[in-house]
């Protein structure tokens, strides 16, 4: 079965030995998707919403090269650094996927890498057409 690496551009790809998204037959994975912004940095620092909106466009645009669509995604993963803000994180979660309704689960963890990141999203999903 054939393997495509997604990468990110990141750095710390070669250093920590992960790409952004791995998709294997008609599996994709997306890994932890921080919120960075087009040129670097943080995207919209103290903005639940704006971070989470920038981690699944990030998410979103690695599925594309991997061959798949939104509508393949049957899991998604919320990170959150403050749980309190959950609706803050599903209000742009449910923007991109609400007709698409995968399985999502929230979280809190203590921290991000970053401290600016409030939040992280996985993306898994399951190419309708394996065909690579």
């Amino acid at each position: 079965m054939s393997r495509i690496n997604v990468a990110s551009g990141s750095p710390m790809e070669p250093v920590i030995g992960f790409s952004r998204a791995v998709r294997i037959g008609e599996i994709v994975a997306v890994a932890g998707t921080a919120p960075i912004a087009e040129t670097g940095g943080t995207a919209c620092p103290g903005d639940v919403y704006g971070q989470t909106r920038r981690c699944l466009e990030i998410g979103l645009a690695a599925l594309a090269e991997a061959g798949a669509r939104p509508e393949d995604v049957l899991r998604s993963r919320i990170l959150l650094t403050d749980a309190e803000t959950w609706q803050e994180a599903a209000r742009a979660h449910g923007e991109v996927f609400g007709d698409i309704r995968p399985a999502c689960t929230f979280m809190e963890v203590s921290r991000f890498i970053d401290r600016d990141w409030l939040v992280e999203t996985e993306l898994d999903a399951v190419v309708k057409d394996p065909a690579l």
